[in-house]
């Protein structure tokens, strides 16, 4: 009798094995048939890249699936419009959230002033802008503005790039031990940038000038609750769909490397001072990689809400001083465990490289598109005067 269950727990365990090892042939079977299939209009052939993020590369050279065919190393005329053309999308797209949302803020500011000066006639206009910055109201417009104009023009760009949104959740070999090694990596990333920006605004102080960010509204309940609502869900969401969305897949047309690099920019610049844009750039370069590995934007949402928690976390014990000193060790303790587990992240994921026919593609070809300058000297421009009107 032992015998026989003896014999029978070898044959379960055997059933098992061969079933597991089917299993693992059958993804096998699926991840390679993927492959050839992105491949056929994939001419670049890079193996450092996802390739199950890599774009349909006829929408440029419609003739790459004909047989024989190689791009050549330096791309043609014809070539290089139709890159700079979805360059052109990107940023446009980008310039174009900016215009409105700047546009929409000042439409939306001056219309309350002036209802709240009709009802109170008596009162001056500062104690009336006062009014505003320290309730809801000037947080209320903050969230509907950029809600409005991230998600807004994300899906314009997408339509304009002929892009169908969906690629955006189309998450592939993603778990919550994942999105642990992701939020501890970029706690890690977070403090590293937070503190070459301290330095950054140190030095800019000494020539009398000052890049803080001025924080000075929602002091009352509920502007508290809606402005963390728009730090810890909003912004997260409504920026990952806007620059790991729209920008960094509109970019990626030929070289995937730069496409990361160039949302990271256009995400630091959309903050408008110099120590945003420096912890915006660092984080966003490992949100691009995070999200082009999983070919979602799905982690990049749960790293940015979990920094930015954290952030909102620490803000309110810092104004109440309550257990401050424990928190930042805590946070510490996490930075030093997520660098540890960002080492072993990036020796097992790499960035993409760029192959050198594809450098040629990428930002030499987007440094000549007309909507990625403009956007870029537009963003350098705002950026500039928000300090010089600081000079003390």
């Amino acid at each position: 009798m032992n015998e026989t269950q003896g014999y029978s727990a070898e044959y379960a365990a055997l059933n098992h094995e061969i079933y597991s090892l089917t299993k693992q042939l059958e993804a096998k079977e699926k991840e390679l048939k993927e492959k050839q299939k992105t491949d056929v209009y994939d001419p670049f052939d890079n193996p450092s890249e996802y390739h199950w993020y890599n774009d349909d590369y006829s929408e440029i050279l419609p003739w790459i699936t004909m047989p024989e065919f190689s791009v050549p190393y330096e791309p043609a005329k014809v070539e290089k419009n139709a890159l700079r053309k979805y360059y052109n999308i990107g940023g446009f797209t980008f310039l174009f959230q900016f215009l409105a949302s700047n546009v929409l803020a000042l439409l939306l500011i001056s219309g309350i002033q002036l209802i709240l000066g009709k009802l109170n006639p008596d009162a001056a206009s500062g104690a009336i802008e006062h009014y505003m910055r320290g309730g809801a109201i000037f947080v209320s417009i903050n969230l509907i503005i950029y809600l409005a104009a991230n998600v807004g023009f994300a899906f314009i760009g997408l339509k304009w790039a002929k892009v169908k949104p969906s690629f955006m959740l189309n998450t592939r070999d993603y778990s919550f031990s994942d999105a642990v090694v992701h939020c501890l990596a970029g706690l890690f990333i977070w403090i590293c940038a937070g503190v070459l920006s301290q330095g950054i605004d140190n030095i800019f102080s000494q020539y009398g000038f000052s890049t803080d960010v001025d924080m000075d509204y929602g002091n009352t309940g509920l502007g508290f609750a809606i402005m963390t609502i728009y730090s810890c869900i909003i912004a997260p969401l409504t920026e990952e769909i806007m620059f790991r969305g729209a920008l960094m897949k509109i970019f990626s047309k030929a070289d995937r490397r730069f496409a990361i690099f160039i949302s990271a920019v256009f995400f630091g610049l959309a903050h408008g001072n110099i120590p945003q844009f420096m912890l915006a750039f660092l984080i966003g370069i490992f949100f691009g990689h995070i999200d082009m590995k999983h070919n979602s934007i799905i982690p990049s949402i749960i790293v940015h809400i979990f920094i930015n928690s954290m952030v909102t976390v620490m803000s309110l014990l810092e104004e109440h001083d309550i257990a401050l000193g424990l928190y930042s060790l805590a946070l510490i303790a996490g930075a030093v465990i997520g660098l540890i587990l960002l080492i072993i992240f990036r020796v097992k994921n790499k960035l993409p490289m760029a192959t050198p026919a594809q450098r040629l593609r990428g930002i030499s070809v987007a440094k000549t598109s007309v909507g990625c300058i403009i956007a870029v000297v537009i963003h350098i421009g705002y950026m500039a005067l928000n300090i010089i009107a600081t000079k003390q």
